[in-house]
Protein backbone atom coordinates (compact mmCIF):
# COMPACT_ATOMS: atom_id res chain seq x y z
CA UNK A 1 0.00 0.00 0.00
CA UNK A 2 2.72 2.47 0.94
CA UNK A 3 5.18 1.70 -1.82
CA UNK A 4 6.29 4.34 -4.28
CA UNK A 5 4.46 2.66 -7.15
CA UNK A 6 1.97 4.80 -9.04
CA UNK A 7 -0.47 1.97 -9.69
CA UNK A 8 -2.80 0.52 -7.10
CA UNK A 9 -2.86 -3.23 -6.58
CA UNK A 10 -5.82 -5.13 -8.07
CA UNK A 11 -6.28 -6.75 -4.65
CA UNK A 12 -6.14 -5.22 -1.20
CA UNK A 13 -5.15 -7.34 1.78
CA UNK A 14 -4.95 -5.58 5.12
CA UNK A 15 -3.59 -7.07 8.31
CA UNK A 16 -3.75 -4.80 11.32
CA UNK A 17 -3.55 -5.99 14.91
CA UNK A 18 -6.06 -4.89 17.52
CA UNK A 19 -4.16 -2.52 19.77
CA UNK A 20 -6.84 -1.82 22.33
CA UNK A 21 -10.55 -1.49 22.83
CA UNK A 22 -11.77 2.07 23.17
CA UNK A 23 -14.32 3.28 25.69
CA UNK A 24 -16.69 3.97 22.79
CA UNK A 25 -16.74 5.46 19.30
CA UNK A 26 -17.70 8.94 18.24
CA UNK A 27 -20.72 8.61 20.55
CA UNK A 28 -21.28 6.51 23.70
CA UNK A 29 -23.70 4.13 21.98
CA UNK A 30 -21.04 3.09 19.42
CA UNK A 31 -18.48 0.40 20.23
CA UNK A 32 -14.93 1.05 18.98
CA UNK A 33 -11.41 -0.36 18.89
CA UNK A 34 -7.97 0.80 17.78
CA UNK A 35 -5.90 -1.28 15.37
CA UNK A 36 -2.21 -0.77 14.67
CA UNK A 37 -0.45 -1.01 11.32
CA UNK A 38 2.98 -2.51 12.11
CA UNK A 39 4.44 -1.35 8.79
CA UNK A 40 4.15 2.37 9.63
CA UNK A 41 7.49 3.86 10.65
CA UNK A 42 6.76 7.59 10.85
CA UNK A 43 5.73 9.34 14.06
CA UNK A 44 2.09 8.59 14.86
CA UNK A 45 -0.38 8.73 17.72
CA UNK A 46 -1.35 5.04 17.56
CA UNK A 47 2.00 3.81 18.88
CA UNK A 48 2.83 6.97 20.86
CA UNK A 49 3.84 6.59 24.50
CA UNK A 50 1.28 7.96 26.96
CA UNK A 51 3.47 9.51 29.64
CA UNK A 52 0.76 9.74 32.29
CA UNK A 53 -0.76 6.23 32.20
CA UNK A 54 -2.97 6.96 35.22
CA UNK A 55 -5.02 9.40 33.09
CA UNK A 56 -8.09 8.03 31.38
CA UNK A 57 -7.48 6.31 28.06
CA UNK A 58 -7.76 8.22 24.80
CA UNK A 59 -11.15 8.13 23.11
CA UNK A 60 -11.97 7.55 19.45
CA UNK A 61 -12.36 11.31 18.98
CA UNK A 62 -9.11 12.02 20.87
CA UNK A 63 -7.18 9.76 18.49
CA UNK A 64 -8.80 11.33 15.45
CA UNK A 65 -8.03 14.88 16.59
CA UNK A 66 -4.52 14.00 17.75
CA UNK A 67 -3.77 12.45 14.37
CA UNK A 68 -4.99 15.58 12.60
CA UNK A 69 -2.99 17.87 14.87
CA UNK A 70 0.20 15.86 14.40
CA UNK A 71 -0.20 15.80 10.61
CA UNK A 72 -0.58 19.59 10.57
CA UNK A 73 2.55 20.43 12.55
CA UNK A 74 4.56 17.97 10.44
CA UNK A 75 4.20 20.56 7.64
CA UNK A 76 6.69 22.91 9.31
CA UNK A 77 10.43 22.79 9.95
CA UNK A 78 10.55 25.77 12.33
CA UNK A 79 8.89 25.65 15.78
CA UNK A 80 5.17 25.16 15.21
CA UNK A 81 2.09 24.58 17.32
CA UNK A 82 -1.48 23.72 16.42
CA UNK A 83 -4.70 23.23 18.34
CA UNK A 84 -7.32 20.91 16.82
CA UNK A 85 -10.99 20.71 17.77
CA UNK A 86 -13.42 18.34 16.06
CA UNK A 87 -10.80 17.49 13.42
CA UNK A 88 -10.31 21.15 12.41
CA UNK A 89 -7.59 23.62 13.42
CA UNK A 90 -8.66 26.22 15.96
CA UNK A 91 -5.29 27.87 15.48
CA UNK A 92 -1.78 27.31 14.15
CA UNK A 93 1.45 29.28 14.29
CA UNK A 94 5.13 29.09 13.44
CA UNK A 95 7.44 31.19 15.62
CA UNK A 96 10.98 31.49 16.97
CA UNK A 97 10.19 29.39 20.03
CA UNK A 98 7.65 26.64 20.67
CA UNK A 99 6.07 28.60 23.54
CA UNK A 100 5.54 31.62 21.30
CA UNK A 101 4.10 29.39 18.59
CA UNK A 102 1.61 27.89 21.05
CA UNK A 103 0.64 31.29 22.43
CA UNK A 104 -0.11 32.65 18.94
CA UNK A 105 -1.98 29.51 17.90
CA UNK A 106 -4.16 29.74 21.01
CA UNK A 107 -4.85 33.45 20.45
CA UNK A 108 -6.49 32.67 17.10
CA UNK A 109 -9.62 31.32 18.80
CA UNK A 110 -9.28 30.63 22.55
CA UNK A 111 -12.97 29.84 22.88
CA UNK A 112 -12.89 27.08 20.27
CA UNK A 113 -9.56 25.78 21.59
CA UNK A 114 -11.24 24.87 24.90
CA UNK A 115 -11.05 21.09 25.23
CA UNK A 116 -8.89 20.77 22.14
CA UNK A 117 -5.81 18.75 21.22
CA UNK A 118 -2.41 20.48 21.18
CA UNK A 119 0.41 19.39 18.88
CA UNK A 120 3.99 20.69 18.97
CA UNK A 121 6.82 19.90 16.58
CA UNK A 122 9.49 20.57 19.20
CA UNK A 123 10.15 19.26 22.69
CA UNK A 124 7.65 20.71 25.14
CA UNK A 125 9.45 22.95 27.63
CA UNK A 126 8.26 24.31 30.97
CA UNK A 127 7.21 27.68 29.56
CA UNK A 128 4.99 26.03 26.97
CA UNK A 129 3.58 23.58 29.50
CA UNK A 130 2.56 26.43 31.80
CA UNK A 131 0.61 28.01 28.95
CA UNK A 132 -1.05 24.73 27.99
CA UNK A 133 -2.35 24.01 31.50
CA UNK A 134 -3.70 27.54 31.89
CA UNK A 135 -6.82 26.42 30.00
CA UNK A 136 -8.59 23.09 29.54
CA UNK A 137 -7.05 20.76 26.95
CA UNK A 138 -7.69 17.07 26.32
CA UNK A 139 -4.41 15.88 24.78
CA UNK A 140 -0.88 17.13 24.13
CA UNK A 141 1.24 15.58 21.36
CA UNK A 142 4.95 16.34 21.03
CA UNK A 143 8.20 14.62 20.03
CA UNK A 144 9.41 14.77 23.66
CA UNK A 145 9.05 16.61 26.97
CA UNK A 146 11.48 18.14 29.43
CA UNK A 147 11.26 16.78 32.98
CA UNK A 148 9.98 20.13 34.24
CA UNK A 149 7.29 20.33 31.57
CA UNK A 150 6.09 16.83 32.44
CA UNK A 151 5.73 17.80 36.09
CA UNK A 152 3.64 20.80 35.09
CA UNK A 153 1.45 18.92 32.61
CA UNK A 154 0.80 16.11 35.08
CA UNK A 155 -0.84 18.56 37.47
CA UNK A 156 -3.83 18.17 35.13
CA UNK A 157 -4.95 14.67 36.09
CA UNK A 158 -6.71 13.75 32.87
CA UNK A 159 -4.59 15.63 30.34
CA UNK A 160 -3.29 12.87 28.08
CA UNK A 161 0.42 13.40 27.27
CA UNK A 162 1.63 11.67 24.11
CA UNK A 163 5.26 11.38 23.08
CA UNK A 164 5.69 10.43 19.42
CA UNK A 165 9.48 10.69 19.11
CA UNK A 166 11.35 12.36 16.27
CA UNK A 167 8.95 13.45 13.54
CA UNK A 168 11.23 12.68 10.62
CA UNK A 169 9.86 12.48 7.09
CA UNK A 170 6.51 10.99 6.07
CA UNK A 171 6.66 7.31 5.10
CA UNK A 172 2.94 6.67 4.62
CA UNK A 173 2.04 7.78 1.10
CA UNK A 174 -1.32 6.06 0.63
CA UNK A 175 -4.36 6.54 2.83
CA UNK A 176 -7.80 4.98 2.87
CA UNK A 177 -11.34 5.67 3.93
CA UNK A 178 -13.68 2.76 4.59
CA UNK A 179 -17.17 3.24 3.20
CA UNK A 180 -20.13 0.91 3.27
CA UNK A 181 -19.33 -1.75 0.67
CA UNK A 182 -15.62 -1.08 0.31
CA UNK A 183 -12.75 1.35 0.72
CA UNK A 184 -11.60 4.50 -1.00
CA UNK A 185 -7.84 4.54 -1.59
CA UNK A 186 -5.81 7.60 -2.51
CA UNK A 187 -2.33 9.05 -2.33
CA UNK A 188 -1.75 11.12 0.79
CA UNK A 189 -1.62 14.87 0.09
CA UNK A 190 2.07 15.51 0.67
CA UNK A 191 2.30 18.14 -2.07
CA UNK A 192 4.17 21.29 -1.11
CA UNK A 193 4.47 24.64 -2.82
CA UNK A 194 7.24 27.23 -2.93
CA UNK A 195 7.20 30.90 -3.98
CA UNK A 196 8.48 29.82 -7.39
CA UNK A 197 5.33 27.74 -7.92
CA UNK A 198 3.01 30.72 -7.58
CA UNK A 199 1.48 32.49 -10.56
CA UNK A 200 0.84 36.14 -9.71
CA UNK A 201 -2.32 37.02 -11.64
CA UNK A 202 -3.13 40.56 -10.45
CA UNK A 203 -1.54 43.82 -11.47
CA UNK A 204 -0.92 44.41 -7.77
CA UNK A 205 2.01 42.22 -6.81
CA UNK A 206 2.28 40.62 -3.36
CA UNK A 207 5.22 41.63 -1.21
CA UNK A 208 7.86 39.13 -0.13
CA UNK A 209 6.24 39.11 3.31
CA UNK A 210 2.82 38.37 1.85
CA UNK A 211 4.22 35.52 -0.23
CA UNK A 212 5.74 33.99 2.90
CA UNK A 213 2.36 34.22 4.60
CA UNK A 214 0.67 32.73 1.53
CA UNK A 215 2.86 29.63 1.79
CA UNK A 216 2.14 29.30 5.52
CA UNK A 217 -1.63 29.76 5.07
CA UNK A 218 -1.68 27.22 2.24
CA UNK A 219 -0.03 24.59 4.45
CA UNK A 220 -2.68 25.17 7.10
CA UNK A 221 -5.52 25.12 4.57
CA UNK A 222 -4.52 21.59 3.56
CA UNK A 223 -5.65 20.46 7.02
CA UNK A 224 -8.90 22.42 7.23
CA UNK A 225 -12.08 20.68 6.13
CA UNK A 226 -13.51 21.97 2.87
CA UNK A 227 -14.77 24.46 2.07
CA UNK A 228 -11.68 25.89 3.76
CA UNK A 229 -10.62 29.50 4.23
CA UNK A 230 -7.59 30.60 6.26
CA UNK A 231 -6.79 34.19 7.28
CA UNK A 232 -3.17 34.66 8.35
CA UNK A 233 -0.60 37.33 9.11
CA UNK A 234 3.09 36.56 9.30
CA UNK A 235 3.14 32.86 10.16
CA UNK A 236 0.11 32.70 12.42
CA UNK A 237 -3.55 32.14 11.79
CA UNK A 238 -5.99 34.99 12.39
CA UNK A 239 -9.29 33.33 11.52
CA UNK A 240 -10.47 30.06 10.02
CA UNK A 241 -13.62 29.15 8.12
CA UNK A 242 -14.14 25.43 7.69
CA UNK A 243 -16.60 22.80 6.62
CA UNK A 244 -19.02 25.15 4.92
CA UNK A 245 -21.06 24.21 1.85
CA UNK A 246 -20.57 27.72 0.49
CA UNK A 247 -17.16 29.30 0.03
CA UNK A 248 -18.67 32.71 0.73
CA UNK A 249 -19.92 31.36 4.07
CA UNK A 250 -16.43 30.04 4.81
CA UNK A 251 -15.10 33.57 4.26
CA UNK A 252 -17.84 34.96 6.51
CA UNK A 253 -16.96 32.46 9.24
CA UNK A 254 -13.23 33.28 9.04
CA UNK A 255 -14.17 36.96 9.27
CA UNK A 256 -16.31 36.39 12.37
CA UNK A 257 -13.57 34.35 14.01
CA UNK A 258 -10.89 36.94 13.24
CA UNK A 259 -12.96 39.89 14.48
CA UNK A 260 -14.95 38.46 17.39
CA UNK A 261 -12.89 35.55 18.72
CA UNK A 262 -9.20 36.24 18.04
CA UNK A 263 -7.15 37.92 20.75
CA UNK A 264 -4.93 40.84 19.72
CA UNK A 265 -5.30 39.93 16.05
CA UNK A 266 -7.03 41.57 13.12
CA UNK A 267 -7.95 40.57 9.56
CA UNK A 268 -6.86 44.03 8.42
CA UNK A 269 -3.98 43.48 6.00
CA UNK A 270 -4.14 39.69 6.37
CA UNK A 271 -3.63 37.06 3.66
CA UNK A 272 -6.47 34.71 2.72
CA UNK A 273 -5.92 31.13 1.53
CA UNK A 274 -8.66 29.10 -0.14
CA UNK A 275 -8.44 25.34 -0.70
CA UNK A 276 -10.24 25.61 -4.05
CA UNK A 277 -11.01 28.25 -6.65
CA UNK A 278 -13.52 31.05 -6.23
CA UNK A 279 -16.38 30.52 -8.71
CA UNK A 280 -17.54 34.14 -8.39
CA UNK A 281 -16.08 37.43 -7.11
CA UNK A 282 -18.47 37.54 -4.12
CA UNK A 283 -16.07 35.84 -1.67
CA UNK A 284 -13.28 38.25 -2.66
CA UNK A 285 -15.64 41.16 -2.07
CA UNK A 286 -16.52 39.81 1.39
CA UNK A 287 -12.83 39.39 2.21
CA UNK A 288 -12.11 42.96 1.14
CA UNK A 289 -14.76 44.22 3.56
CA UNK A 290 -12.66 43.04 6.52
CA UNK A 291 -9.34 44.21 5.08
CA UNK A 292 -7.82 41.17 3.38
CA UNK A 293 -4.89 42.40 1.28
CA UNK A 294 -3.70 39.27 -0.55
CA UNK A 295 -5.16 35.93 -1.66
CA UNK A 296 -3.71 32.54 -2.53
CA UNK A 297 -5.99 30.11 -4.32
CA UNK A 298 -5.77 27.34 -6.93
CA UNK A 299 -7.40 29.18 -9.82
CA UNK A 300 -9.09 27.24 -12.60
CA UNK A 301 -12.62 28.64 -12.51
CA UNK A 302 -14.33 29.64 -15.74
CA UNK A 303 -14.82 32.96 -13.94
CA UNK A 304 -11.15 33.48 -13.04
CA UNK A 305 -10.99 36.69 -15.06
CA UNK A 306 -13.93 38.21 -13.14
CA UNK A 307 -12.36 37.18 -9.82
CA UNK A 308 -9.01 38.68 -10.83
CA UNK A 309 -10.71 41.89 -11.99
CA UNK A 310 -12.48 42.15 -8.63
CA UNK A 311 -9.18 41.70 -6.79
CA UNK A 312 -7.56 44.42 -8.88
CA UNK A 313 -10.47 46.77 -8.30
CA UNK A 314 -10.32 46.14 -4.56
CA UNK A 315 -6.54 46.56 -4.27
CA UNK A 316 -5.90 42.89 -3.47
CA UNK A 317 -2.95 40.92 -4.82
CA UNK A 318 -3.63 37.34 -5.85
CA UNK A 319 -1.58 34.24 -6.57
CA UNK A 320 -2.64 30.96 -8.16
CA UNK A 321 -1.16 27.63 -7.03
CA UNK A 322 -2.53 25.59 -9.94
CA UNK A 323 -3.46 22.86 -7.49
CA UNK A 324 -6.24 22.52 -4.94
CA UNK A 325 -6.17 20.93 -1.48
CA UNK A 326 -9.66 19.66 -0.64
CA UNK A 327 -10.00 17.80 2.67
CA UNK A 328 -13.33 16.10 3.25
CA UNK A 329 -12.45 13.62 6.04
Amino acid sequence: MNSSQDDFSPHLIIKNDRHRDLRYGENPHQKAALYVDPTVKEANVVTASQLNPTAKALSYNNYNDADGALNLIKEFKKPAAAIIKHANPAGCSVAKTISEAYEKALATDPMSAFGGVVALNRECDAKTAEKIVSSFKEVVVAPSYSDESLSILKTKENLRILSVGELGSPTVIVIEKPIVGGRLIQQRDLHTISPEDLEIVTTIKPTASQIKTMIFAWKVAKHVKSNAIVFATGTETVGLGMGQVSRVDAVRLASIKSIEHAQDKTPQGAVMASDAFFPFPDAIEKAAEVGISAVIQPGGSINDSAVIDAANDLGISMAFTGIRCFKHD
